[in-house]
């Protein structure tokens, strides 16, 4: 286990840019399945996540070469359909690969995924998706198979828009028989990412963005390069760690209409936001203002922002509120930053944030992923020094953030254990 250890006080200023999406990465990596050749990918951002999806992708029996950013994956060998439990269980996304597996193969055997511990991400929705698309479903020793005769287009309505069941439909579709729609679908920018790159490979989607998906049924995928889109929650974290610092930071990041309501929110909260074509550049005032915030599917507050605007908002004037609508158990970070000194209360899916004038360095433990972020956010404004242990957690989703902090002038270094 490995630790963070931040110096904090240090004003952010400076240029930065943003890496390729881990949530738009790994569906894309698992759409690469489902074409029997070479799909080329770029801006694959080098963390834990992509690292174990494609570890799962060379068990199955992919090809996979890594040179210069480029990733380059050859699925004409696949032998197995089966994903490892060992692997399954160190990230929940790992779902989105059942589903191309299953597009291809019309048959997958998965266990139960795991990843943060952010509350219940079940996958009934995706399971009864499957169902409907023709899909006989064994749930065995904690294992679920999934086996098809064929898979037949049919009209889907989510429950909920789920990125990661619209995902799962998606690539399991792309070789059925006749039409599959999607509605309630989720319009997450990462879903237009996935299917843009699927259209390349040859795929007939239209919609996606939208909350009705359609999937007309091909024969064959070709090969094709594909570059993923950049990360919206790491844009909105390294804007959130200027403004706690009172900073004054340039973004390198091509799509601000990714991240409108984090602007929004930072512009509410007192921050001075200019947006050009490829750039976002960002003043904050001394002190912050306290905002209310409620998270909501796209193109409403990410819930992946919640923690790191929390974070942000203990120092701000005045009184904060939070309600989060996505997940359940997401305040776990919360004990952590109180104690730095911030003043947080939770109830239900409120969290209640006084600000305080200042937090004080401490040690304190990663949570999860966006709630250990949440962590070297507070100790980048904290007095003194800060630790984050266990930050495995944030390595899963941020690629070189400490390193991208201290090229704005933070002070962090690793200490391994």
């Amino acid at each position: 286990m490995s630790s963070y250890i931040i110096e904090g006080g240090k004003r952010l200023a400076g240029e930065v840019t943003v890496s390729g999406s881990k949530n738009a990465s790994l569906p894309i990596i698992a759409a690469s399945i489902l074409n029997p050749g070479i799909t080329r990918l770029y801006n694959i951002p080098n963390i834990h996540d992509t690292q174990i999806t494609l570890e799962i992708l060379r068990y199955l029996g992919c090809k996979v070469k890594k040179h210069n950013g480029k990733i380059e994956i050859n699925s004409k060998n696949i032998t197995k359909r089966e994903i490892p439990e060992h692997l399954m269980n160190q990230m929940r996304s790992t779902v989105v690969l059942a589903g191309a597996i299953l597009g291809r193969f019309k048959e997958a055997k998965f266990s139960y995924p795991g990843g943060c511990d952010i509350g219940a991400r079940p996958i009934d929705l995706h399971l009864a998706a499957f169902k409907k698309i023709g899909v006989n479903i064994i749930e065995d020793s904690g294992f679920i198979i999934c086996k098809a005769e064929k898979i037949v287009g049919t009209n889907i309505n989510l429950d909920f828009p789920s990125v990661g069941a619209t995902e799962n439909i998606i690539l399991a579709s792309i070789y059925a028989e006749g039409v599959t729609q999607i509605t309630n679908a989720a319009m997450e920018p990462e879903i237009v990412d996935l299917a843009k790159c699927l259209n390349k490979m040859g795929a007939k989607i239209t919609g996606a963005g939208t909350n009705v998906i359609k999937i007309i049924g091909v024969q064959k995928l070709k090969d094709t390069g594909y570059k993923v889109m950049q990360d919206r929650i790491e844009a909105g974290t390294l804007l959130c760690a200027g403004a706690i610092t009172g900073g004054n930071i340039c973004l390198n990041y091509k799509n601000a209409n990714h991240i409108t309501p984090i602007l929004n929110k930072l512009e509410e909260a007192g921050c001075n936001i200019k947006v050009e074509k490829n750039r976002i550049y960002m003043q904050a005032p001394k002190k912050l203002k306290a905002v209310d915030i409620k998270t909501m599917p796209y193109p409403g507050f990410p819930t992946d922002m919640q923690s790191i605007f929390a974070s942000i908002l203990t120092t701000a004037k005045g009184t904060s509120v939070i309600v989060e609508n996505i997940f359940e158990n997401r305040y776990r970070y919360t004990a952590e930053l109180n104690k730095m000194g911030a003043k947080i209360t939770t109830e239900g899916k409120t969290a209640v944030i006084k600000g305080v004038r200042k937090l004080s360095g401490a040690t304190v433990k990663s949570t999860d992923l966006r709630g250990g972020a949440s962590m070297i956010l507070a100790g980048l404004c904290a007095k003194g020094m800060t630790t984050v242990t266990n930050i495995e957690y944030i390595l899963r989703g941020y690629e070189n953030l400490d390193k991208k902090l201290n090229e704005l002038g933070a002070k962090i270094s690793i200490q391994k254990e």
